[in-house]
């Protein structure tokens, strides 16, 4: 960006409407502190913005406790400002003492968050965006060795920590967001209360809402808390009785508030991603056929896990009134930054992912939100003095079947990577981390059981040399192992590929049905080989696309340009970390045989715990170490072959409606039993699976279930010398 940034450049205004261009009389001569330079005239504007927030009339009381208190806690409700000021105060602060301890860094769980807050700082400090103020999220850094107030997302900041654990290059660290529970800010929750010890001039403040703020004030000693809250009442509707389909209620809803003719934009939060995309399909539909004088529907879904900004400027807006629909699900809170939001609609459910250890496998499930994530829908309404929240359940389901506070990710999500995370920060020093909440003992020793499997923990469960460099890369262990398996066997282009592929958002999208042009095309990117090896067909495919007819070509063959763009700045991500780690790399050698035995030989090494057997010939197939049984997903390329492979290596499988198992690829039992640590076969289930893999270390030859095939096997068991086994584990 080559000057200061402009109204073109910057986010909605949440919490007021764009300022006014007049400079304050007698003004127009001070100079930026940060910059040297003279203010300019939008600054001025922005100020008195910026000054009638909520947050600003607690700016005293704040900087007179970051002065005197080694950790500053903030309690405010959504919208209030706390996000673009405090950080700004912070920045202010570290300004006072010359930055002899470091600038200033804050947290965003969501990396939206992180890019929308650094453009809006930026405007309202009068600076240029990626020099004093700037953002790192994954794959982009807009920051420089002089970046005074950096945002960035928590996940960053965590494995920062690798490198830098006492993170001395920072005099105030912001953790927003805290009441959102992510694994990521728990921990850094945890490991800074021993930073802090160690470094008693920096600064911690934290930003929560005041649901949480009791619970973070006691586990930080009684630090004490300034508290924030919006001016602006908001009418609560409750349903009596809970409808027998929210969706219908909730098409019918938007209908008839847009109806009614009353200005503003309208937030609907539903249970998923799905009910996103039927409702947005129905209201498009229905929205096509409405009077022409009544102003116009335009659904935005907001999807938190994508890299979006929510409310782009629009041209039309001048010419013609158009109404936002926002369609998201529960972690689209934070992500709202428009302040003509009038009307909210609350189903009070959501659809969260839990994780069974017992059988490393996640599972969809269907339950009511929190009492603090209610009353945070409610606030994104208290800037607006008319605001109506339309709440599809009884005040009854409230306080009956929804708990006081949101569940901490912590409590719900596979830990693997966490506890190879703290293993590598105990290297540094940080021995101890004390969770807000503790996550539950059977998923730890699963986590750790899984490490030992992949040889990432050493005898005395330290990390071993193998887990040092698995720490290195951020993606799941098993996907590390892989990629270490890859230098043995002279596969790490393919590997690194593929791990970008699997790690980045799905780029497969569903076909039309009946479209046998489209399913021509997605065949011919098919192989034969299975799921992975197809993964590597499409980005190949993709990086020969030309430029120029690029998002034709994704378009043709239903695939989304933004997943693969982002698979390919992982891809240059790894390849980073493999330079700096001097990793042997072998040249690619992708459509050779060998190379494709080789592939699977490596995602064999680190994923040896996801295979799968078909039992019955007709494509049900039974986990090797639990006795969950699971169908194919509809996008793998098996899916609609003649040919179903007996034995499978899966990616992901996960328990719904319908279990599937996904991204598969064909291994052999003898592959297997090659790969598999001895240690790990011993502790599978008795099956009949596992009875076929004790037959092939017995006879050292391929054995099926059926006794013509097995007399065939072992006559052939004297030409086929016994392989060695693979030295990577």
């Amino acid at each position: 960006m080559a000057g200061r940034p402009g109204p073109a450049d910057s986010p909605d205004w949440s919490d007021s409407e764009a300022p006014s261009e007049d400079p304050s009389p007698g003004r127009g001569l001070e100079l930026n502190p940060f910059d040297g330079l003279p203010f300019s005239s939008r600054y001025y504007g922005l100020l008195r913005a910026r000054e009638r927030l909520p947050v600003w009339r607690e700016r005293f009381p704040f900087m007179e406790g970051l002065t005197q208190s080694q950790v500053v806690l903030v309690a405010g409700e959504a919208k209030c400002g706390k996000s673009s000021q405090v950080p700004q105060w912070c920045a202010e602060y570290c300004l006072s003492t010359r930055y002899q301890h470091g600038g200033v860094v804050c947290t965003q769980v969501h990396m939206q968050n992180a890019v929308q807050l650094a453009l809006r700082v930026a405007d309202e400090m009068d600076v240029v965006l990626g020099q004093e103020v700037g953002y790192i999220i994954p794959l982009e850094n807009c920051c420089t060795g002089e970046t005074i107030l950096r945002y960035c997302t928590d996940e960053i900041l965590q494995r920062e920590m690798m490198s830098i654990p006492f993170l001395g290059c920072y005099g105030v660290i912001i953790l927003d967001d805290v009441h959102e529970r992510s694994i990521s800010t728990d921990i850094l929750l945890g490991l800074l209360k021993d930073v802090l010890q160690a470094r008693p001039e920096l600064k911690l403040v934290i930003l929560t809402s005041p649901s949480l703020a009791g619970n973070l004030s006691s586990y930080y000693e009684n630090v004490p808390i300034i508290e924030v809250r919006n001016e602006f009442p908001v009418e609560v509707v409750h349903l009596c009785v809970a409808p027998k389909d929210h969706l219908v209620s909730v098409i019918q809803l938007i209908f008839e508030i847009h109806h009614t003719g009353e200005k503003g934009d309208i937030v609907v939060f539903l249970t998923c991603e799905q009910e996103i995309e039927k409702v947005q399909e129905i209201v498009c539909q229905e929205a096509s056929n409405l009077n022409p004088d009544l102003w116009h529907l335009n659904v935005v879904p907001l999807y938190p896990k994508e890299k979006c900004l929510l409310f782009k400027p629009n041209e039309d807006l001048e010419k013609v009134y158009q109404r936002k629909v926002v369609l998201t699900t529960s972690s689209g809170e934070s992500l709202l930054q428009c302040g003509s939001i009038r009307f909210v609609i609350d189903v009070g459910l959501e659809r969260r992912k839990v994780y069974r250890p017992r059988i490393r496998a996640s599972s969809l499930v269907l339950q009511p939100i929190s009492r603090s994530q209610a009353n945070t829908r409610k606030q994104i309404l208290g800037t607006s003095p008319s605001g109506k929240l339309f709440r599809l359940y009884s005040e009854e389901f409230v306080h009956r079947h929804m708990k006081p506070l949101k569940a901490p990710e912590l409590e719900e999500a596979n830990l693997t990577s966490l506890v190879l995370f703290l293993k590598r920060i105990d290297i540094t020093g940080l021995s101890h981390c004390d969770f807000l909440s503790r996550p539950a003992p059977e998923t730890l020793m699963q986590a750790l059981e899984d490490l030992d499997y992949l040889a990432a923990l050493d005898n005395n469960g330290n990390l071993s040399e193998f887990g040092i460099i698995m720490s290195e890369f951020p993606l799941d262990p098993k996907l590390s192992k892989a990629i270490l398996a890859s230098c043995e066997f002279e596969c790490v282009d393919e590997m690194i590929t593929l791990a970008a592929m699997v790690t980045a958002p799905d780029c497969l999208l569903p076909l039309p049905p009946g479209d046998k042009k489209a399913q021509q095309l997605r065949m011919n990117l098919c192989h034969p080989e299975g799921d992975h090896l197809t993964l590597l067909n499409v980005y190949k495919a993709y990086q020969e696309a030309g430029e120029n007819c690029l998002e034709k070509w994704c378009s043709d063959h239903f695939l989304s340009p933004s997943a693969l763009k982002t698979a390919s700045g992982i891809r240059e991500e790894l390849l980073d970390i493999f330079k700096r780690i001097e990793l042997p790399y072998s040249e690619p050698a992708f459509g050779s045989k060998e190379n494709t035995e080789n592939i699977k030989k490596a995602l064999v090494a680190g994923f040896f715990m996801q295979i799968a057997r078909d039992v019955d010939g007709s494509g049900n197939y039974l986990m090797l170490s639990h006795k969950q049984v699971a169908q194919l997903h509809p996008l793998s390329c098996y899916y609609n072959m003649k040919k179903i492979p007996e034995w499978v290596l899966f990616h992901t499988f996960s328990i719904s409606e319908n279990n599937c198992i996904q991204i598969i690829s064909e291994i052999s039992p003898e592959l297997f039993m090659q790969l598999a640590p001895p240690y790990y076969f011993s502790n599978l289930p008795p099956s009949e699976s596992k009875d076929i893999l004790q037959q092939v270390i017995n006879h050292f030859s391929p054995i099926s279930t059926t006794k013509k095939e097995q007399k065939t096997s072992k006559d052939q068991l004297c030409e086929a010398p016994a392989e060695p086994r693979c030295v990577i584990q």
